[in-house]
């Protein structure tokens, strides 16, 4: 096995051969692949397995492709990879404007999925190997000195707005439930009140001039809590 621990990759395919052999091929190249056969799962299994890549083919029982494509991109910027047998340009136009990256048509070689895999995670956003600072795009967070900027000016954020952040940060492109906060949070003089984290939701949002009906840098993931979008300081 080459590269071992390459990461983990969600294959959504109703095709129960074909699934076998691409899950087979992946993991004997270092990844770890969980596979679902229906599209109405994929999003329980996403949430839970927390993969760095999705393959997800486009006729599913259950739920389309198009369909889960956009349910993964509501609430996560995980890459994701769709498989299809139609080589109609229109599909995969659709494909991409429903937040796909990717596509490959089958019949499947291998290596070039295995190929287009490693192109897309060379394009993940790294995880930090100094845990000191944090930087996406204009927004760079300082732990040593506490201190947070974005575009270069200074942003005065109180001790709990700080490490509120910095969880958040830490965990971007991932949800953390109101749970997850509060269990991470605590010996930080958190009062540990459900309400209490919207609150500091809300204050952070407003002093990194996110806007508040419709936020795009701290994201409301309804029913599942909060997910920091590393791409939204690009823009």
């Amino acid at each position: 096995m080459d590269n071992p621990g390459l990461g983990k990759v969600l294959l959504v395919e109703d095709d129960e051969k074909l699934a076998g052999l691409i899950a087979h091929f992946l993991s004997q190249h270092g990844f770890e692949v969980l596979t679902v056969h229906r599209g109405d799962v994929a999003l329980a299994a996403f949430l839970e397995f927390k993969p760095k890549i999705v393959v997800l083919d486009l006729m599913l029982p259950g739920q389309s492709g198009l369909h889960v494509c956009r349910e993964i991109r509501n609430v996560a910027d995980t890459p994701i990879v769709i498989l299809t047998a139609k080589e109609d340009d229109l599909d995969h136009i659709l494909g991409l404007e429903s937040g796909a990256d990717d596509y490959v048509i089958k019949p499947i070689k291998p290596p070039v999925l295995l190929a287009r895999l490693r192109a897309l995670q060379r394009r993940q956003v790294p995880e930090p190997t100094v845990r000191g600072a944090l930087e996406f795009g204009s927004l760079t967070l300082d732990r040593s000195c506490r201190e947070v900027r974005l575009a270069g000016e200074l942003i005065e954020l109180t001790t709990m707005e700080f490490e509120l952040l910095w969880l958040l940060a830490s965990s971007a492109g991932k949800i953390l439930s109101r749970d997850d906060i509060l269990n991470r949070m605590r010996g930080i003089a958190f009062d540990g009140l459900n309400r209490s984290v919207d609150v500091y939701i809300s204050k952070l949002r407003g002093k990194l001039q996110d806007n508040p009906r419709e936020p795009v840098c701290i994201k409301t993931i309804w029913g599942k809590g909060y997910l920091f979008n590393p791409f939204a300081w690009e823009l």
